[in-house]
């Protein structure tokens, strides 16, 4: 009996039950947010699909807690070719999503798996690796180290939006990359060169690059006279949006109760909008409640990178803090009709099978670090 309790006791003794726990909390309050905004949608097993995510998560937490990250990294270059190799097939079994603007998923016996949600686990442990091992050899801020960092940070947002369309989640990609290289040390005249050199090309960028469709929903929550006359839904999605947290007030409708939410008047209700159908339903204090949950979650990812005594180790953790922070203002920021619409999920409480495994994929990463604290030292690749 005392060999099968042992692991259970090391496990609770040692890893990260903390993170475990804020994780769990925010779950169960994505699921009954998923249970409510999809109760007058037609049938489907969403409460299931939710509940199964977060089983298979809760699982791959507790594995990669035993995992050390140590041994992950030193697979970095396999972890890039596995990665790319996801993303690209999508060129061939990818499949749209209600809307028909992105082919963003793969569907398998009915599950549905997409890869550029997945891949910014390996991707952040990827860019960590390369920062890591740079500062070891102290030329982190050379110009060979600056390009390769670029180089392979480029091929995987450039395969994200080539595969899938996926803007929004390669702005996020942008995101965790820009936090990673300011903690990791990337001095300030590179990220000037950067800011100049996209100063320069964006013209071309918005011309050139970006549709229509992309233009008209950056300019949105700015410019709405300047959006497309034809395609005035990226306006009425934020509008409906900001009218379902409004009538919520302070306390909400009360929960399955939300005239909007219930009626389905609102886009994505379950998935991009869960924020808004809970402010509908459930007020400025379930709002209050998702935000001080993530918001915890996000502090203790940094404490833990910072108590690692480890570079790489604290740029992983750093790297996951900035995925649930980038994730979470975008989210919000959308729900609130101040920032562009570009179809981000809420971490942990938004609809979806593999952003649900990938959050806790990322806090098991993190609660691995808190395990094993290091030596201080720069990790020797």
């Amino acid at each position: 009996m005392r060999l099968f309790f042992r692991p259970i006791l090391r496990f609770l003794s040692e890893a990260d039950v903390l993170l475990l726990v804020l994780c769990l909390l925010s779950s169960i309050y994505g699921i009954i947010l998923v249970a409510s905004s999809t109760a007058a949608l037609p049938p489907g097993n969403y409460v299931n699909v939710q509940i199964g995510a977060v089983v298979i998560g809760v699982a791959l937490f507790v594995l990669l807690t035993y995992v050390d990250i140590d041994i992950i990294a030193d697979k970095s270059g396999l972890l890039f070719v596995v990665s790319l190799f996801f993303i690209s097939t999508l060129f061939i079994w990818g499949y749209g999503d209600e809307i028909g603007t992105r082919v963003a998923w793969l569907r398998f016996w009915g599950i549905g798996i997409q890869p550029a949600e997945v891949v910014k686990v390996p991707f952040i442990i990827i860019i960590s690796s390369m920062l890591a091992a740079y500062k070891e050899r102290k030329n982190l801020n050379t110009f060979v180290s600056i390009i390769k960092l670029g180089a392979v940070s480029a091929m995987v947002l450039g395969a994200i939006l080539l595969a899938s369309d996926d803007f929004g989640s390669a702005l996020m990609y942008f995101f965790i990359l820009l936090a990673m290289l300011f903690v990791g040390g990337v001095r300030l005249r590179w990220f000037l060169i950067g800011g100049a050199a996209f100063a320069a090309i964006s013209p071309l960028i918005w011309y050139n690059v970006l549709d229509q469709k992309h233009r008209n929903r950056l300019m949105a929550p700015f410019f709405q006279e300047l959006v497309d006359p034809t395609r005035q839904d990226v306006l009425w999605q934020p509008d409906m949006s900001v009218r379902a947290i409004a009538s919520g007030g302070f306390y909400g409708q009360g929960l399955g109760n939300g005239t909007i939410t219930q009626s389905v008047s609102l886009p994505s209700q379950h998935t991009d909008f869960i924020f808004s159908a809970a402010g509908e339903e459930l007020g400025f204090i379930g709002c209050i409640l998702i935000m001080l949950l993530l918001t915890a979650i996000i502090i203790r990812c940094v404490y833990v990178g910072i108590k690692s005594n480890n570079s790489l180790g604290m740029l992983v953790c750093i790297g996951f803090a900035a995925m649930f922070i980038s994730q979470t203002i975008v989210n919000i920021g959308m729900c609130l009709g101040i920032l562009p619409v570009i179809g981000v999920t809420l971490p942990f409480f938004s609809y979806g099978g593999s952003s649900i495994v990938t959050f806790f994929a990322a806090a098991g990463i993190v609660s691995g670090v808190k395990m094993r604290p290091k030596p201080l030292r720069f990790r020797t690749m």
